[in-house]
């Protein structure tokens, strides 16, 4: 049977979910059913839809616009209150922002910032693509959204800064969900017999919870960023589950995304059985 292409997202909320793939004995075992690589997360999203990848750590914003996929059950990246990785740094007050520079690599957090603005705080500010450079998306915008590693590493001083996951647990009361496993349905034909493919990667995210310390000092060189910062973060701020109360968010999100046009009406949630 071929390899089943995964495309992964090189970031440090996605290290736990990487655990098995990448340590050891487990990631030689595994390496003979899967063909692993990194990107960001919208490209991700490009790989499965273009057929180039069989397994994406997608933002969910894609699910909404990639037809055929199945989601890998119980395993997603959250946040059940403030993320720290989210977030709207501006020079004005919030309501005085009229444009803003949105980092180019996650369709799901530049749709997060619309649904705040447009249906909570009541704004429509023009919204530019940029690569996450704050001093450079500051230069001619009055705001930008950060996520991810650069929004971890950004020194913000003298601005006004918005945490997206904590807001949108402010205004609706759900957890929000960023990520989460999804597969081309075409690539389960392709499946090695004996290979329970839901497993392989709940278990991944389960041994990389187990090694967060570890996981935390690796990265903290890379980030320039203490490992005790990390390691909270890793604990307290994202949440690497699909629980009850997850899907609700989720599920909320997708409903506000397609009645504010931020994005077409996302299909049912179809669980890999």
């Amino acid at each position: 049977m071929p390899r089943l292409r995964i495309s992964a997202i090189s970031f440090l909320n996605t290290a736990p979910l990487m655990w098995d793939f990448e340590q050891g004995k487990t990631a030689g075992e595994l390496s003979e059913y899967f063909d692993l690589s990194y990107t960001v997360p919208a490209q991700c999203a490009e790989q499965l839809k273009a057929g180039t990848a069989d397994i994406g750590i997608i933002p969910v914003a894609a699910y909404t616009s990639i037809p055929d996929l199945v989601v890998i059950p119980e395993v997603a990246i959250a946040s059940k209150g403030p993320v720290r990785s989210i977030l709207l740094i501006s020079k004005v007050p919030l309501e005085k922002i009229r444009n803003v520079a949105t980092d180019n690599s996650s369709r799901t957090s530049a749709a997060l910032l619309e649904i705040f603005l447009g249906k909570f705080v009541g704004i429509t500010p023009g919204f530019t693509p940029q690569t996450p450079d704050l001093e450079e998306m500051l230069r001619w915008h009055d705001a930008c959204l950060l996520i991810g590693d650069p929004a971890l590493q950004a020194s913000a001083a003298g601005c006004y800064v918005y945490d997206l996951a904590e807001q949108w647990h402010r205004w609706t009361g759900h957890p929000f969900v960023f990520a989460f496993w999804a597969v081309r349905k075409a690539a389960l034909g392709e499946v090695s017999p004996g290979l329970d493919l839901s497993k392989a990667f709940q278990q991944s995210r389960d041994h990389g919870l187990l090694h967060l310390d570890e996981i935390a000092a690796t990265w903290a060189p890379r980030l320039k960023l203490g490992k005790a910062v990390l390691r909270e973060y890793l604990t307290n701020n994202i949440d690497y589950s699909l629980d009850s109360e997850n899907l609700r968010g989720l599920k909320l999100f997708f409903r506000y995304a397609a009645e504010c046009n931020v994005l077409p009406a996302a299909p049912e949630i179809r669980f890999l059985l």
